[in-house]
């Protein structure tokens, strides 16, 4: 088989985590139980077979950088467990939109490059897959990469709560079109919800009935300055909702 060609918009944390875990397991073998990874093959593609070929953000940190240093620009801060080589992907400048909040704005330094043409920028990559880590809130801006994929005739996985795989308008959108879609949302490995989901799993396993239950939300990245804007908050709330009850 051959490469995943990856495209990322929103080269933050959790892109970082994602370049250095196919980095850290890149020789993992699929014999063995691999603590932090739920599958290392799937189907005939190998971890290792993911390949990062374009990224988009509008942080001016990292706009121009290749994509293996932007992931360490900026604000981000997360644990580095692996060493990321350089991808040879220079990271672009992607419309704003509704990416940014009044907060993250005060923080970090917007872009003054002009926004690429994305579609292109994507075919021209050679990307089959684009992976959205845009921030909390970006309803309009996760809708316009959702269509981008669309136009460029690549893969899209939205790992944010805004709802475009889980709406059957947009996911017919996919089908229509023969490129897949994944999504809505993702869970830390060991977050908040997960935690919560298996918490309300075991009281309905043990015989109790949850009346009422509530989950706070602490963190140390961005996202959670975007978070401080409750109006930004909604689809989270309804996200991470959902994937609770749907243990009751």
């Amino acid at each position: 088989m051959g490469k995943v060609k990856v495209a990322i918009v929103g080269l933050g944390n959790c892109a970082n985590s994602l370049m250095q875990g196919v980095e850290y397991y890149k020789d993992a073998d699929d014999q063995n139980d691999i603590p932090g990874l739920m599958h290392v093959t799937l189907g005939d593609y190998h971890i290792s077979d993911i390949e990062f070929v374009a990224g988009f953000d509008v942080d001016a940190a990292k706009v121009g950088q290749d994509l293996s240093k932007a992931v360490w620009a900026s604000e981000n801060n997360t644990i580095r467990f692996s060493d990321i080589p350089e991808t040879g992907a220079v990271v672009r400048r992607g419309p704003t939109l509704d990416g940014l909040g009044k907060y993250y704005r005060n923080t970090i330094e917007e872009s003054a490059e002009s926004p690429v043409d994305v579609v292109q920028e994507l075919k021209d990559s050679g990307a089959e897959v684009l992976v959205s880590y845009l921030p909390v809130g970006s309803e309009d801006a996760a809708r316009f990469y959702a269509q981008a994929a669309l136009d460029a005739g690549i893969g899209f996985v939205n790992c944010i709560p805004a709802f475009i795989a889980s709406d059957p308008e947009w996911a017919q959108k996919f089908v229509d079109a023969g490129v897949p879609i994944i999504g809505d949302d993702i869970k830390s490995q060991v977050g908040a919800t997960i935690i919560h989901r298996n918490l309300a799993r075991l009281f309905e396993d043990r015989g109790v009935e949850v009346e009422r239950t509530y989950q706070l939300n602490v963190g140390g990245n961005m996202d959670f300055k975007n978070m401080l804007e409750r109006e930004r908050l909604e689809s989270k709330k309804i996200s991470k909702t959902q994937s609770v009850t749907s243990q009751l």
